[in-house]
């Protein structure tokens, strides 16, 4: 390793994986530079170390504090465990931070525990105030009774004060406080902070600490988070730039002495697009329409006719994009409808302007927007008096900035107006939302690493780097991959020429056979567990029915559900022996979730998961092929076939995680073959990087018995004598 291994310190085993030094090497040198990172590593490699280590060493030596980011909840525990053995080594001071509403007490909104905050504070400052004046009272006394001219005079002025101040101390009492914050106010809390940094405190630790002794441990956490060395957070943290800006004050750090790391670096794109995106129902409408009825404001006629106006417009654009027998098909889930248009402004806005009318849309949403701030002040003041119980929401505030938004941005590029509708469980009515779907994730990502002194992004499947590079917004980054530096021969990667599984041929009697067969050979002929991925939880299921009709493994046979709690069933499963798990390549068992040895010998990755080509989907793809017009099909490769491989990848990654471990992953659909050349965009395996392209090998559906048998015969795998074909 090269001179920069002075970050070895960090380093908290005996020696690194195949890799990992020079990996540690390279990105220790791009922060240097003030570059950023892309990395792609196999899964299993050591990406985590080999990014923290360097960049913790260079934020000791340059005053800069690092913060790794994930939204695999599995990596973060990942994270945990890496820290706390990074700490043992070289002592470092590290928070892992989770959001407010798993940390809270007493189980309040984020903007009811802001006023509460507030309210305490004042009440705090006011008493300790109160003790202030009170001492000046009583050393007045003593210099009444000296005789010393005008103490008389001036302990009166204090008392006339400290009246004011029991006034004022007497509401604030009656008014709304959080008795957990307060604790945190009024007590010595050295003894919290030294336990915070005695090792690497999860969320969980620090609520049931804090339980126990009636303290906040969210607000402690946040005041401990000043000058630590390695923050752990959730994507949100970093992503959504309102909570961004929050969260760089209380680590005390501008943007440029932040590096970020972010693992799991494949799903940015589409976490940066939920966090964009902006949506405004029905329901918030009426409530805002009731909340003007109420108001007596003279700006209210005016908010009231742009919202009013809004909310016919919605309903009557929803009503006509229903095709026929539509409207009755809708159930709890949302429900998208198309409304946008090629040639002009969407549907909505559309019935928007035709139904308004008044002073002007931009006249009137500016009187909207004043009043709803004016209106959220007094809700504001009311909570913290203790006239209400609650801390309200303005709904005449969220639907005008909505509406302000809709307008002005609707029309943008990469900005894709919908509308969808939902049946209420309770009233069995439909009603609708307006949403503005962000297309483009780099209007996100590309602020965010402008900002910071460096990112350093990492993944099993980041390639093509020059696409994530475009997508995210990232200029001349340090780029290094590494492959699966595991022996070669205890891996086995099959091309299995079944039918294409595309949506027309799934019905027919003879891919489903086909397909069974290969799933019953893949598991007779698997020493251990075999973990099956499917492009959907429906056909996982019919799978798993077929399975079961075919085979007696009805106790060791599982099925991951949508919607089911994923642990319990992958612990039965890893507990078990030769059995079959299920499940979907859209599921979480998918990624950042090992398993290894037996836990799982082979992986099947059955048909390619394209996502749903949803209107969603079509948006992404035309934003892309408009933003990137010089690339041919960039929309198709950009918005689907490369994050569909990417998915495959993932799913092959879940077995072979260590040196000694060894398996056989297969791909059962004939675009993951040669011959997929023939098959146009449709043929995948070109997408795949080279060198795992070069490992993949063809198998004809009858001959995958033979092709397992010899690969597991081979390293001795079988306890006693292996299946017969």
């Amino acid at each position: 390793m090269a001179e920069t291994s002075g970050y070895m310190r960090f380093f908290p085993y005996d020696r690194p994986y195949p890799n990992q030094g020079e990996a540690m090497d390279g990105i220790a040198e791009a922060l240097e530079a003030e570059r950023d990172v892309l990395v792609e590593g196999a899964p299993g490699t050591g990406k985590t170390l080999s990014a923290l280590v360097p960049a913790v060493e260079y934020a000791r030596q340059e005053d800069k504090t690092v913060v790794i980011t994930t939204n695999v909840h599995q990596q973060m525990r990942q994270f945990v465990e890496d820290a706390r053995a990074i700490t043992r080594t070289e002592p470092i001071r590290a928070v892992v931070f989770k959001g407010k509403s798993s940390m809270c007490h007493i189980d309040v909104e984020y903007q009811e525990c802001q006023t509460l905050r507030d309210t305490t504070r004042s009440l705090v400052e006011k008493e300790q105030d109160k003790a202030e004046l009170s001492e000046q009272a009583d050393a007045l006394v003593d210099r009444m009774r000296a005789g010393e001219q005008g103490a008389a005079d001036a302990r009166t002025a204090v008392t006339d004060e400290l009246d004011t101040l029991e006034d004022e101390l007497e509401d604030l009492r009656e008014g709304n406080i959080c008795e957990y914050y307060y604790n945190n106010l009024t007590e010595d809390t050295d003894e919290f902070f030294s336990w915070l940094f005695d090792d690497v405190r999860t969320p969980e630790d620090i609520y049931e600490y804090a339980d126990q002794r009636k303290l906040c441990g969210y607000e402690l956490l946040k005041e401990g988070m000043e000058e630590v060395d390695l923050v752990v957070c959730n994507y949100h943290h970093l992503l959504d730039p309102n909570i961004r800006e929050q969260f760089f004050r209380w680590l005390n750090r501008e943007p440029e002495d932040v590096i970020t790391v972010f693992d799991e670096a494949h799903n940015i794109e589409s976490a940066a697009r939920d966090h964009a995106s902006r949506a405004l129902t029905e329901n918030t409408l009426e409530q805002a329409l009731n909340e003007l009825e109420d108001t007596d404001d003279s700006r209210a006629d005016s908010a009231e006719n742009v919202i009013s106006a809004f909310l016919d417009a919605l309903k009557e654009t929803y009503d006509e994009a229903f095709g026929f027998g539509e409207r009755e098909q809708v159930g709890e889930d949302w429900y998208d409808l198309p409304i946008a248009n090629n040639d002009r402004r969407d549907d909505l806005t559309l019935a928007f302007l035709d139904r308004y009318e008044g002073r002007g849309i931009s006249t009137e949403v500016e009187l909207a927007l004043q009043l709803g701030k004016r209106l959220d002040d007094e809700y504001e003041e009311a909570y913290k008096d203790g006239e209400a119980t609650t801390r309200q929401e303005c709904q005449t505030l969220q639907a005008a900035t909505f509406i302000d938004t809709w307008m002005a941005d609707g029309g943008k590029l990469g900005q894709h107006p919908m509308c969808s509708v939902r049946r209420d469980g309770g009233t069995d009515e439909v009603y609708g939302r307006a949403e503005l779907y962000t297309c483009i994730p780099r209007e996100v990502t590309e602020t965010l690493f402008e900002e910071v002194h460096a990112s350093i992004l990492m993944s099993a499947t980041l390639r093509p780097f020059d696409v994530t590079e475009d997508v995210l917004g990232l200029s001349d980054p340090a780029t290094m991959a590494y492959g699966l530096a595991y022996p070669e021969e205890n891996r086995h990667t099959i091309a299995v020429q079944t039918p294409a599984l595309f949506s027309s041929e799934r019905e027919e009697p003879a891919t489903q056979e086909t397909l069974t067969q290969v799933l019953t050979d893949a598991s007779r002929f698997t020493p251990g567990n075999t973990l099956v991925f499917f492009p959907s939880y429906a056909e996982a299921e019919r799978y798993h029915e077929r399975l079961q009709a075919r085979m007696d493994v009805t106790d060791r046979l599982f099925l991951d559900e949508s919607g089911t709690p994923t642990e319990e069933i992958r612990s039965k499963f890893v507990e078990s022996q030769s059995a079959i798990l299920l499940t979907s390549l859209w599921g979480t068992l998918a990624e950042g979730v090992s398993f290894d040895g037996d836990d799982a010998r082979t992986v099947v990755v059955v048909g390619v998961p394209y996502p749903h080509l949803s209107e969603r989907m079509e948006a992404i793809q035309d934003a892309y092929d408009r933003v990137y017009s010089s690339r041919r099909e960039a929309g198709w490769r950009y918005a689907v076939e490369i994050p569909t491989i990417r998915k495959t990848r993932q799913a092959l990654g879940r077995v072979i995680r260590s040196p000694d471990d060894f398996g056989v992953r297969i791909l059962a659909d004939k675009r993951y073959t040669r011959a997929s050349s023939e098959m146009g965009k449709y043929g995948v395996r070109s997408t795949f990087p080279p060198e795992e392209r070069a490992e993949i090998v063809d198998v004809s559906a009858e001959k995958l018995k033979f092709a397992m048998l010899n690969f597991y015969g081979d390293h001795d795998a079988y306890d006693g004598d292996p299946p017969r074909p």
